[in-house]
């Protein structure tokens, strides 16, 4: 880790593209020197900073945690539903393969813990990636040099200028290109079906956990014996409610609600047997299966219009086929209902994003949940992740806004084509090189098995 350092210029690339994408590369040649920003150290981050090593690109790594995959270690203790080699980049194997690494089964499912310890936190510290490594650095804004939002003339030649906040010390970066990685989760949407905070909610927040509690760890106490409602219908909540299942069984008094928003639970479970994924089909099995053995009140359709804190309890309304009812005395909740982009620090950069899913705004037609319920995507590149603003690109998680369909290795993909382009190895930006298995069936229909792709 450092805290500052001496860039070394990077090598000029043989390979020309074409007049109109030169333009969109090192359109300043005074910035040649200046590093290549990435901000965020979880999988795409580090991923990013890899590749920026193998082509000898300087770059610095910024990350507001006090240590790497630090959004990730909010869930360890969950396990992910991929294997290990769908989980690690390429280019970040050949400089872990430089150390004296353990390499996990390949066919084994990690946790997120276990992604963190056995992946990450070796990766951060390569020499490669450990001298470019900055921590506890919350970046707060990006513009460029001398240049607000509104100045057209000569803004590509300006480099970028990135604040942060170290502590209580404001600091501030140059950087000839940026690689936003910052992934959305942490920045949860609402309870609230209609996507807006009100402040009734915002108050009662110390008894309301976004995210996937450790249920049967460190948060067990919060939960044993409460009645408890989880909100939400995707895999999160799917992972909260087995975990209070377990918890239920060892304390029965415990009370598990839980609120959906689709019209029937069976929209919930997914694809089962048929999921190509065997370790999520098995989630919506096991869920099926509580549901069947009524482990669950379960409330659907039930659409959250008001959340009320009562006498220490909290009191929900909402609407259910057409009418308004109310669950009542409820001790804590947990609210997994997706997670949504956060660009506040982008306000003085030229950005575009799509108006519905918040995601690139290429990648949208492929990605947007109402046309698309399974987990892949078309390869993509560079190209698709362009941004008004000449080079910047938004990548990982955070490429897909709302949509919840983001697989890791598809953000690998992402930055191998990008850190590419911006070395100058066109030919390898423009190549599709995403391996994936099949990631389930396009409908919850159990009777459908047709394949994503």
């Amino acid at each position: 880790m450092m805290n500052m350092k001496q860039y070394i210029e990077i090598k000029t690339n043989c390979c020309q593209p074409p007049q109109e994408e030169r333009q969109q590369v090192n359109s300043n040649q005074n910035n040649l020197h200046l590093p290549i920003a990435v901000i965020g150290a979880g999988p795409v981050g580090l991923a990013a900073a890899s590749h920026l090593a193998s082509y000898e690109q300087p770059f610095i790594l910024l990350e507001s945690g006090s240590q790497v995959g630090d959004n990730i270690l909010t869930w360890g203790h969950i396990q992910v539903f991929s294997p290990w080699k769908y989980n690690m980049d390429k280019s970040a194997l050949k400089l872990l393969k430089k150390q004296d690494w353990n390499v996990p089964n390949q066919d084994e499912l990690p946790t997120g813990k276990e992604l963190v310890e056995q992946y990450l936190k070796p990766l951060a510290n390569t020499p490669e990636i450990n001298n470019s490594l900055f921590m506890n650095t919350k970046v707060i804004s990006i513009s460029r040099k001398n240049t607000d939002k509104m100045k057209t003339a000569n803004r590509a030649q300006q480099p970028f200028v990135i604040y942060a906040e170290q502590g209580n010390e404001l600091v501030q970066f140059e950087a000839k290109a940026v690689i936003d990685a910052t992934g959305t989760w942490g920045n949860p949407n609402p309870a609230n079906s209609n996507g807006i905070w009100l402040k009734e909610e915002k108050v009662i927040k110390n008894q309301i956990f976004y995210g996937i509690p450790d249920i049967l760890g460190k948060d067990k106490d919060c939960y044993l014996n409460k009645r408890v409602a989880v909100v939400g219908s995707g895999h999160s909540a799917i992972n909260s409610l087995l975990e209070l299942a377990k918890l239920k069984e060892e304390h029965p008094a415990t009370e598990i609600i839980w609120v959906l928003r689709k019209n029937s639970v069976k929209e919930a479970f997914g694809g089962e047997e048929l999921d190509a994924i065997e370790a999520r089909g098995a989630l919506g099995s096991r869920i099926h299966n509580l549901v069947d053995a009524n482990i669950f009140e379960v409330v659907t359709p039930f659409r959250i219009q008001r959340i009320h804190g009562k006498e220490g309890k909290i009191e929900l309304t909402g609407e259910s086929h057409g009418e308004l009812k109310t669950i009542s005395d409820i001790d804590e909740m947990i609210v997994n209902t997706g997670n949504r982009p956060d660009f506040s620090y982008l306000s003085e950069l030229r950005t575009s994003f799509d108006t519905a899913t918040e995601s690139v705004k290429d990648l949208a037609p492929l990605i947007d949940p109402n046309l698309h319920s399974c987990g892949t995507v078309r390869p993509h590149g560079e190209k698709e992740l362009r941004q008004p603003e000449r080079d910047f690109y938004i990548v990982g998680a955070k490429s897909y806004g709302r949509a919840p369909t983001f697989l890791m290795a598809t953000g690998h993909e992402q930055v191998r084509s990008i850190v590419a382009y911006l070395s100058g190895d066109y030919e390898a930006s423009e190549k599709v090189e995403l391996e994936l298995p099949e990631t389930g069936v396009c409908s919850t229909n159990l009777n459908a098995a047709h394949s994503c792709c």
